[in-house]
């Protein structure tokens, strides 16, 4: 099994699952790097997974279907190209052989869901689409403060050893937030250097790992004292003891970071 991520536009990661037989690919929003990866391997695209409605996720499905006669999973709530079989959190599907678990995960949109495969060769694998970064988490366009610390806890509590393969290569900005909130997190910044070493060779900084997000994602660890200190820092009207008030916080001061 391999697991490559396509570049897309600016900074849109396509992720594609080979087996020797066939492909898979998530969050497709341009059908040109696929299209191209397909015919490199001489491999036929057995489905494409849709996280959410965006179009730099769906962009590429319609053209891609055509050409290949992949299968469309997506959403069960939210608004993607047709023909497609919908899911929701609790369902799962079956593509290259393997078990994708489904998981709501609102927050980013209303509807937003991820795929979880807990037994892939190389380790379990989240396809988060854009409700966690690395470093970061995504912004909320239709979801609440509470909706989206509920999404993150929900995949904070995979396994240490879950691959994170995010859908955008946001990595060096979100740390350089993350160092703002904890500025003396060894773990932050010997991250943000072999992030650094990486994006100087041109290689992805993805997929990231959930035991390595739980020590660098402030929105991860909204429990922790230091962070919940640094929102209110930001936001004096922040309750230290609430984890969605330090995430909303979190959340707006990102927003707002340059």
């Amino acid at each position: 099994m391999k697991l490559l991520p396509l570049p897309a536009f600016a900074d849109n990661y396509i992720w594609m699952l080979q087996s020797a037989r066939s492909a898979v690919v998530v969050d497709p929003g341009d059908a040109a790097p696929v299209l191209q990866a397909l015919r490199s391997t001489g491999l036929p695209l057995e489905a494409i997974l849709v996280t959410h409605h965006h179009g730099d996720h769906t962009g590429g499905v319609a053209e891609l279907r055509q050409a290949t006669g992949a299968a469309v999973y997506g959403p069960a709530t939210e608004s993607i190209p047709l023909p497609a079989t919908r899911v929701r959190g609790g369902d799962t599907l079956a593509v290259l052989g393997l078990r994708f678990a489904v998981i709501d995960v609102p927050g980013h949109t209303a509807g937003h869901i991820a795929y979880y495969c807990e037994d892939a060769p190389g380790g379990p694998l989240l396809l988060c689409g854009d409700t966690l970064f690395s470093g970061g988490c995504g912004r909320l366009f239709e979801g609440t403060p509470a909706q989206m610390l509920a999404s993150l806890e929900r995949l904070g509590g995979l396994p240490d050893d879950t691959r994170v393969c995010c859908a955008h290569e946001y990595t060096l900005s979100n740390l350089q937030f993350a160092q703002a909130v904890e500025p003396s997190s060894a773990a932050v910044l010997q991250h943000i250097l072999h992030c650094r070493s990486l994006r100087e060779r041109g290689q992805p900084t993805l997929p990231s790992q959930l035991a390595l997000e739980r020590q660098i994602n402030p929105f991860l660890r909204t429990h922790v004292p230091a962070v919940a200190e640094a929102a209110r820092g930001f936001d004096p009207g922040v309750d230290p003891a609430s984890p969605v008030s330090v995430f909303a916080a979190l959340r707006q001061w990102k927003n707002e970071f340059r």
